[in-house]
């Protein structure tokens, strides 16, 4: 793919985050480009100005930046690595100052009031905290009711239950890395069983075969080691690619006492 036709079809894919400079997106994204998984999962989230959005795992803070920019939200960007002060340098020289408030917190121990949040995104962060049975019920307890829950991450196009269903090229790495990741399926019974959310949409993301192709392009480029890059150029039978999930929240009370101490 020439560079030129990758230009038009990143522009046709992705109108929103194709106006950003793409060095200053792969700079500060802390795997493949972090904006275009976003777009896509925005793609099914309606955003008013001035709704209250959380950013879980928001690393660098360009997807807070871009939430803000073009939906004039407010956005609260957290991730338990990135410095704060880090993220509100690069957030005041995008303008945003006064829509985005980078913090340092740990996703399972979160300070906000209940119902506060209109909408809850994690961009590539939420199977690193999320995968346990009582995070969900206990993140829920933030969201207003029939505010909205939006993930997108990377799946499997299959469950793997065992290091003997995985590929050849994937079992070096599975028991270390791989092993909570889960397929869509997973993700949809994961998310509803407790009914405090109920799946609005589930799916392969429609530009997953071009961010595939971009990530490995990209990593190539840099000259930089990344096993899913990596794993991602092996992967002929396509088992890997990126999902998006919007949930809303119901009006069925998180039970605290269950979920928050026990995290």
């Amino acid at each position: 793919m020439n560079k030129e036709f990758s230009t038009e079809i990143r522009k046709t894919f992705f109108p929103l985050s194709s106006k950003y400079d793409e060095n200053w997106i792969l700079k500060n994204s802390l795997g493949e480009n972090i904006l275009y998984n976003l777009e896509s999962l925005c793609e099914v989230l309606e955003y008013k100005p001035g709704m209250k959005v959380l950013d879980l795992g928001c690393g660098k803070a360009i997807s807070a930046i871009f939430l803000a920019n073009e939906f004039k939200v407010q956005v609260w960007a957290v991730d338990s690595f990135i410095s704060p002060s880090e993220n509100y340098k690069r957030i005041k020289e995008q303008s945003c100052g006064n829509q985005v408030f980078p913090l340092k917190l740990d996703a399972r121990n979160l300070p906000f009031p209940k119902d506060f949040f209109d909408i809850i995104i994690a961009a590539d962060s939420y199977m690193y905290f999320g995968t346990d049975e009582k995070y969900t019920p206990y993140l829920s307890q933030f969201l207003k009711p029939h505010g909205f829950l939006g993930i997108v991450d990377i799946c499997f196009t299959k469950e793997i239950n065992y290091l003997a269903d995985a590929p050849e090229y994937l079992k070096p790495h599975y028991q270390d890395k791989w092993y909570y990741v889960h397929s869509l399926g997973w993700w949809e019974k994961f998310i509803e069983k407790t009914g405090l959310l109920n799946i609005v949409r589930a799916e392969i993301l429609p530009q997953n075969d071009f961010i595939r192709a971009e990530y490995v392009k990209d990593m190539k480029k840099r000259k930089k080691q990344d096993e899913i890059a990596n794993i991602l150029a092996k992967d002929q039978e396509n088992l890997i690619a990126m999902f998006r999930l919007t949930a809303e929240r119901t009006e069925k009370p998180v039970k605290l006492d269950l979920y928050s101490k026990q995290l």
